[in-house]
């Protein structure tokens, strides 16, 4: 079955609070270069066994919580799958059901004249599943010649959506995604993120998942890429 490309930007979306806060610190790290240099704007060097390297992926820990968990930034490329592609693919939900495995429920709905985002996650037993609330935006940038694809997405309560038996909700959730060409075939990917999942998981649990996941997750969306365009 043919699937129609999903809009370039969210339509009517309303972004939270704290995104163009977002905005700008995805400015500031995309100069120059999001991938080759990813310490050039990143502040004071984070501790040690905050930093990880997962293949061409590094997965940096920064700004610890007081509750022991750390928001990540991640560098990286994605090759063969376009900028344009990949920013498609990672706004498109109905299609997200079909790759991501550990999707339970993924919709969209207007709520006070804004697209929220409800997405309930598969968790292992005997853990409970988590669900999110959150309004996403898509914005398609030009920084000093450069095309940047951003999404912005932050967690919000609206009281259409309540919580549910047996599903914890996650509170805190921020993500800016930027995407743009590695001047080949594929994209460069940066990611600034962090989820506080609630509950009792140990935070050096979550933080290990953390900056294993998000990776992987990239991972897992360039083959869906690849599968996105044979049914396009």
């Amino acid at each position: 079955m043919r699937r129609g490309r999903p809009p370039r930007r969210e339509r009517g979306a309303a972004v939270a609070e704290g995104t163009g806060a977002g905005l700008l610190r995805l400015r500031e790290e995309l100069r120059p270069n999001p991938v080759s240099s990813p310490g050039a704007s990143a502040g004071a060097v984070p501790p040690s066994d905050c930093v990880q390297i997962q293949g061409s992926w590094k997965v940096i820990g920064v700004q610890p919580q007081k509750t022991g968990l750390y928001e990540y930034k991640v560098f990286g490329v994605l090759e063969d799958c376009s900028p344009t592609l990949l920013a498609d693919v990672y706004m498109d939900l109905d299609y997200r059901k079909q790759w991501d495995q550990y999707v339970k429920e993924l919709y969209e709905q207007e709520c006070n004249g804004q697209t929220v985002v409800y997405w309930e996650v598969k968790y292992p037993f005997p853990m409970s599943n988590r669900d999110y609330v959150y309004l996403r935006q898509r914005r398609d940038l030009d920084m000093e010649g450069r095309k940047i694809h951003v999404v912005l997405a932050q967690s919000t309560s609206v009281p259409q959506l309540v919580e549910r038996s047996g599903v914890i909700r996650v509170k805190q959730y921020k993500q800016s995604l930027a995407i743009e060409s590695d001047g080949k075939k594929g994209s460069k990917v940066f990611m600034y993120y962090f989820d506080n999942p609630g509950g009792q998981i140990p935070s050096w649990l979550i933080n290990w998942a953390a900056k294993n996941g998000v990776p992987n997750f990239l991972k897992d969306m360039a083959r869906a890429c690849q599968n996105y365009l044979k049914n396009t």
